[in-house]
């Protein structure tokens, strides 16, 4: 088992307490185009304005939780509520 697989087995959800997944690099890409074009809010009301490295996923309430320097931010009011930002489009 790999160090990252061993690592999420013990990280969950912090508000649904279910098993995190890390977010693959095309949602990792398409969030970061919209942090460019300011369209990204966390679930406290605070713009997104670093471009995200990496993510952890709460699929049951589609959270993504950033990833800070090989840290897991898995506070609630800094996940993404991914349901708000699926229907933005870039002009």
């Amino acid at each position: 088992m790999s160090n990252s697989a061993l690592f999420l087995k013990f990280l969950v959800c912090p508000e649904t307490h279910n098993p995190l997944c890390w977010a693959d690099s095309n949602l990792i890409a398409n969030l970061n185009v919209k942090i460019q074009h300011n369209q990204v809010k966390n679930r406290g009301g605070d713009a997104i304005i670093q471009p995200l490295e990496q993510g952890l996923l709460c699929e049951t309430q589609n959270y993504l939780y950033p990833v800070e320097s090989g840290i897991p931010v898995l506070l609630k009011e800094r996940a993404i509520a991914l349901n708000d930002i699926s229907s933005l489009s870039i002009d």
